[in-house]
């Protein structure tokens, strides 16, 4: 039984982090911090500052209540209902796929050869003729995708699709959040099918579709299993059924785009490579390894004027 004596903020920050730690939670303390900064309504420097603070009584039941929904397996990000990505806020729910850090890096890139291909810094004064491509993110979950191109390069024509109108509700909410809501539009659709029944022309096309296989599940972590949508997760039996119709489908477009960006599962590149290379004659076809080295982003490309 405790005492008297109200434990500090930082004592109920170490006694989370040990319960967490005892209930298999990986990162214990990385995700007790976050929790406790939601719980509070405080950043990381502002956490520090009260920790020599005695834990408010009246968050205790709220405390414990966050503490057992992450014991049990629950992603961290779905329970505070936010994920940074690219520097930018994004509401997220267990409507949508959580946003990850190496998906910034398909993002980089597409940003990176947008520019080089169509001319003009990113939103800067430079941008001229052919500095307005359309962009279509396909499978878009939060928008985080979408929503971040449409930031870093505002005279982009950003559209957005996912075959979940949940999902399209988040990813609404956070072009509103970022404040590019007038320049993101949403459609509802499987894979690039809106764009093919409207004959619309795409210069940029960029996916991180599901490409988990379907007989990998059993040993996925509990908190991708057990709570993020299957939707978003599953690409079929080996996992690139996605590519197999995305790849197809670019040729039912009115003209092939200048670029095509795919996120892809480990060990998938290069046959998502010889997708891509079978479905057009491209400038080069490149293959990205995120931060782990894992070959991570297939990245297609040619000049506009390319034939």
């Amino acid at each position: 039984m405790r005492n008297e004596r109200r434990i500090t903020i930082r004592e109920a920050y170490a006694e989370a982090s040990s319960f967490l730690r005892q209930r298999g939670v990986r990162e214990p303390e990385a995700n007790a911090g976050r929790l406790l900064e939601h719980l509070l309504g405080e950043s990381r420097s502002g956490l520090l500052l009260r920790w020599p603070e005695p834990f408010p009584r009246e968050r205790e039941v709220d405390w414990q209540r966050l503490l057992e929904r992450k014991a049990s397996g629950e992603p961290v990000q779905y329970i505070i209902g936010e994920q940074e990505f690219y520097g930018l806020p994004f509401t997220v729910t267990p409507a949508v796929l959580i946003p990850r850090p190496e998906t910034e890096l398909l993002v980089e890139q597409v940003v990176r050869l947008g520019q080089q291909l169509f001319g003009g810094a990113a939103g800067g004064p430079g941008a001229g003729v052919g500095a307005s491509p359309t962009v279509a993110d396909v499978g878009t979950g939060s928008g985080a995708i979408a929503v971040s191109l449409a930031v870093q390069c505002p005279s982009w024509r950003v559209t957005a699709s996912d075959i979940a109108p949940d999902a399209l509700a988040v990813a609404r909410a956070n072009a509103e959040r970022n404040g590019v809501a007038e320049r993101v539009a949403f459609v509802e659709g499987d894979l690039l099918g809106p764009w093919i029944e409207r004959g619309e022309r795409l210069d940029l096309v960029v996916s991180n579709p599901p490409y988990i296989p379907e007989a990998d599940e059993a040993g996925l972590q509990p908190e991708v299993r057990l709570f993020e949508p299957r939707t978003a997760l599953y690409g079929g039996a080996d996992g690139l059924e996605p590519y197999r119709r995305l790849t197809a489908q670019l040729g039912e477009l009115p003209a092939m785009p200048a670029l095509v960006g795919f996120e892809v599962g480990q060990g998938q590149a290069d046959e998502v490579r010889r997708l891509l290379e079978r479905a057009a004659d491209w400038d080069e076809v490149q293959i990205v390894p995120d931060l782990a080295g894992i070959d991570r982003h297939v990245i297609a490309y040619r000049s506009k004027n390319h034939a």
